[in-house]
């Protein structure tokens, strides 16, 4: 049996997009902290625009605090909204407080008082709207130790000539819970695009929140989440299974299990109403039951048996898996390859 996601270690919730005071956001570190440890999550990135301030306080043994960044790279404006790249660095060490794509651009008065190092103001990065800077800054950040995620790219008003020439993405976000409130609704359809040029980001939820939670709906806290397969809640161990992507990403639904033996796909699961198959070429399949689903099991036969010519194709064969709850709330693996699967 083949466990695509991990059979030992345990599930750690996280919201891996988060603002703050330090930035735009409502609520203080500490307020952030309390905030999701109440709603079940172990992990936040703190995502605070355009600088690296690290959290070690807010670490404890239920609770990690992943060292971060979100920078923007703006080109032209279209009807006074510029289109822009949003860009996530994850430090994949908890002491790694510089990147060499800081720019003094987009920073406010508070934060260049407060939070701008010494180290830091030695980089100023041009920020030039093109593939070929931000495909720049991708490498320069993974030499550095960060993993790079493209955010919310509807809401940016990208589209596929934007993306499709990215190279070395972690992630890219398919749910940003901030943006869909706001009625900018992502979707797999980049990660898809990416996946053909032999590319292979993982799908991310996330909340990109700034306000604070409250009872009403319009509440940007809460809402799209990943669920990291990890040993222990330690950075290290945390920052690894990331990197491996040990994780799905949901905006509801919730995975347990994920195994493939004798060409079958085997999944346990919160209540669903419907899993669905996607593939890397036209075969999908799906399951769906009169009652709400919490255990299937999938025949891929079909698309493990499909003829392959490697070289009319550009992208490696995979499979990828959304579940779907009645609600309509959405849960999605990253894409597994061929040879994951078979091997």
């Amino acid at each position: 049996m083949k466990h695509l996601l991990p059979e030992s270690g345990r599930f750690y919730k996280a919201n891996l997009h988060m603002h703050t005071t330090i930035s735009d956001g409502k609520m203080t570190p500490e307020e952030t902290k309390a905030a999701y440890k109440s709603r079940g999550y172990s992990i936040v990135a703190f995502t605070d625009h355009e600088v690296i301030v690290p959290h070690p306080e807010l670490c404890d043994e239920n609770f990690l605090a992943i060292t971060s960044t979100e920078y923007c790279v703006a080109g032209h404006v279209v009807n006074s909204v510029p289109i822009c790249y949003h860009l996530n660095f994850l430090a994949k060490r908890p002491d790694l407080t510089v990147s060499s794509s800081h720019s003094h651009i987009w920073l406010s008065p508070k934060q260049k008082e407060l939070y701008v190092t010494e180290e830091m103001s030695a980089y100023d990065d041009p920020r030039t709207y093109s593939v070929e800077h931000v495909n720049d800054m991708i490498a320069r950040a993974r030499e550095e130790g960060f993993l790079v995620t493209l955010n919310h790219p509807y809401w940016s008003t990208q589209t596929y000539a934007d993306y499709a020439g990215l190279k070395g993405l972690f992630g890219i976000e398919c749910y940003n819970n901030g943006c869909f409130l706001a009625g900018y609704e992502d979707s797999m359809q980049p990660i898809d695009d990416l996946l053909h040029f032999d590319e292979c980001p993982f799908p991310l939820a996330t909340d990109d929140a700034h306000g604070k939670p409250n009872d009403s709906t319009d509440s940007d806290c809460f809402g799209g989440f990943v669920m990291i397969k990890a040993d222990k809640l330690d950075y290290t161990a945390v920052m690894t299974a990331l990197e491996r992507g040990d994780f799905y990403a949901s905006s509801g639904p919730e995975i347990h299990s994920l195994t493939v033996e004798d060409g079958k796909l085997k999944l346990t699961c919160t209540p669903a109403a419907k899993i669905i198959v996607t593939s890397d070429c036209r075969w999908a399949t799906r399951k769906t039951a009169d009652a709400p689903i919490t255990e299937a099991e999938i025949d891929l036969s079909g698309w493990l048996n499909l003829p392959r010519v490697p070289e009319h194709r550009v992208c490696t064969s995979y499979i990828r898996v959304t579940v779907v709850d009645e609600k309509g709330d959405r849960a999605w693996t990253r894409a597994y390859q061929l040879d994951e699967i078979t091997k």
